[in-house]
């Protein structure tokens, strides 16, 4: 027998099969489902089929690996308090699996191959089972090799069990993501080959006399020549960039306009979720202020901004309240401005507004090298460097001599981080920058969201004083794409780092390399050490500024082995990934 969703769903992928030559750009695509609207799985049962399907965007045809014949995979629809239960079937040639992405859940039921449970063979049907004991804006994807680059990755609305503090008309979710018709495991191979491979705009000493772009951004032939003798490249933003990318919203590449709906005067939520391999994406909608209350699935106190910049696997939840009957264009735009994933917010369909072009590319700046305040090499804060004359060639030659050693001299590595061909470099000063908009987001004539801004909703449950202080350094080596922590590549081998359950913790993450690192901890929250002690936002993922360092409070109350991992998924592929275990030091009481 049929259900009538079922036979309903059918219907309307047989329609879009027998009229896709008729439909506008906007709802043409290898996936199934029409826009607006995303095809949806409902709890607290749900059948999921992984497999292979064409999927086109851009004019070009590849093949993806899609959930129920979708891409992104369907949303799933659960309520906080109900028992889920999951039949996950692998129709691939491969081993696959489901990882759920900041849930709550037994270590068993997190879909860690390896580490959880031994993964879903091929032809293999899994069972996920647990009690939901959370609300919010979450994702699922997979952690099998590289297949969330080729379209394993999916949206989930848990409703809560309580009314909802944010009050809104109508919401829509959006999943940023970036797609490449290259297979992942080129990308990883010409990475590991020549780490700046798909950069292809590097400074030059050529570019410091064309003047066809922003002035604001030269750096004179001094400033150049250092960052060649320190065989870095200030436009190294983003590993992989638009060279290759099409950047997509809900599946739908920018020519493709996908449109979701409002009434004027409507509260309408939108559900951004950055479910990309390697992109960060600064999200704006010009003419149209965003108010922030949700982050990570959990609520926040409301605060009203231009911009804000969601890094892979972070989630954030906007009001927006268009009063006129105005198309908006919606803009996710690579943190690199190599390109940008397009919607539009609109009255009615085929609607569309201006499509502003792509910003001036920016610069890492001494900040990004670990240097502390001292800004960029073009405008750099001249009172932060301890009186030297930067005005001289002497200035200069101090600064690529003495803190260049600093910053590349294996002696000055903190002792717990090995050292060796996977290091490169040690930021002398990584300072806090969580007051920061995140990189090239200073100067945009416009507020934009900092972690700084972000104020838990409700308390923080634990206010216990941390009894232990950890420090973990983010470690790498950016011409042999090496990635670690403490300077050691992910291996059997390698210590884990250890927790007694229920044990409060307070964690400091340097990141000694100039890429930003988003850092996603599974099982847990992370209290983001802000300014805002009791409230504390709470965080699944992290993203970490380069040369910065970030503090988080941990209450490691969910026992089992945990994957700790950079969320760039070939940084994470190169090493940087490691296993929390938390063990119960006795018998945890019952009640």
């Amino acid at each position: 027998m049929i259900d009538r969703r079922s036979f309903l769903g059918g219907s309307a992928a047989a329609s879009l099969a027998a009229f896709s030559p008729c439909l506008p750009a906007w709802a043409r695509n290898g996936s199934r489902g029409l826009a607006p609207t995303i095809p949806t799985e409902w709890g607290p049962d749900i059948a999921l089929m992984i497999e292979n399907s064409p999927f086109t965007v851009g004019g070009r045809t590849g093949e993806a690996i899609t959930i129920n014949g979708t891409l992104p995979a369907p949303l799933l629809r659960m309520r906080e308090g109900d028992r889920i239960h999951l039949a996950v079937t692998n129709k691939l040639e491969e081993d696959t699996s489901i990882h759920w992405h900041g849930f709550l859940i037994p270590f068993d039921m997190d879909g860690v191959p390896g580490l959880s449970f031994p993964g879903i063979r091929p032809g293999q049907t899994f069972h996920y089972e647990f009690t939901l004991r959370q609300s919010g804006t979450f994702w699922y994807h997979s952690h099998s090799g590289l297949q969330e680059q080729a379209g394993h990755y999916g949206p989930v609305i848990i409703d809560p069990a309580t009314p909802d503090p944010v009050q809104y008309d109508r919401e829509h979710v959006m999943v940023l993501s970036d797609w490449a018709f290259m297979s992942p495991e080129r990308i990883f191979t010409q990475l590991k080959q020549e780490g700046g491979h798909f950069n292809r705009n590097n400074l030059t000493l050529f570019g410091l006399f064309n003047r066809d772009h922003n002035p604001a951004q030269d750096m004179s032939l001094e400033e150049r020549v250092m960052w060649k003798k320190m065989t870095m490249d200030p436009t190294d933003i983003s590993d992989v960039t638009g060279a290759i990318y099409t950047y997509l919203v809900n599946g739908h590449g920018p020519q493709e306009n996908w449109t979701v709906l409002f009434v004027p005067g409507e509260r309408v939520r939108l559900r951004f979720i950055n479910a990309s391999a390697m992109t960060v994406f600064n999200v704006r909608i010009p003419g149209l202020p965003m108010t922030v209350v949700n982050a990570d699935g959990e609520n926040v106190r409301p605060v009203t901004v231009g911009e804000f910049q969601v890094s892979v696997a972070e989630t954030y939840d906007v009001i927006v309240q268009p009063t006129h009957a105005n198309a908006y264009t919606v803009v996710a735009e690579a943190v690199d401005r190599s390109g940008m994933g397009r919607a539009t917010l609109a009255p009615r369909m085929g609607m569309a507004a201006a499509v502003p072009p792509l910003r001036p590319r920016p610069l890492l700046t001494m900040a990004d090298m670990g240097m502390g305040g001292m800004g960029s090499m073009g405008g750099m804060d001249h009172g932060s460097m301890g009186g030297m004359n930067h005005g001289s060639s002497s200035g200069m030659s101090s600064m690529s001599g003495m803190n260049r050693r600093k910053m590349r001299n294996p002696e000055n590595a903190p002792p717990d981080v090995k050292v060796g061909v996977g290091v490169d470099m040690i930021a002398p000063m990584p300072k806090d920058r969580t007051g920061e908009p995140g990189l090239g987001l200073k100067n945009v004539g416009h507020r934009v969201l900092t972690y700084r801004d972000l104020v838990s909703l409700k308390p923080n449950k634990d206010q216990r004083q941390p009894s232990r202080y950890v420090e973990i350094h983010l470690t790498g080596n950016m011409e042999r794409f090496m990635w670690s922590f403490d300077g050691q590549k992910f291996s059997s081998g390698v210590e884990p780092f250890r927790f007694a359950l229920d044990e409060r913790v307070r964690v400091t993450l340097v990141n000694d390399t100039m890429m930003q690192h988003p850092i996603h901890l599974h099982g847990h929250f992370m209290e983001l050490v802000n300014g805002h002690p009791g409230n504390y936002p709470l965080k699944h993922t992290l993203n970490i500024l380069p040369g910065s360092k970030l503090s988080f409070n941990l209450t490691a109350d969910n026992p089992g082995d945990w994957a700790f991992h950079c969320h760039l998924l070939y940084h994470m592929h190169a090493g940087m990934f490691n296993v929390v275990t938390v063990r119960p030091l006795t018998r945890r009481r019952r009640g």
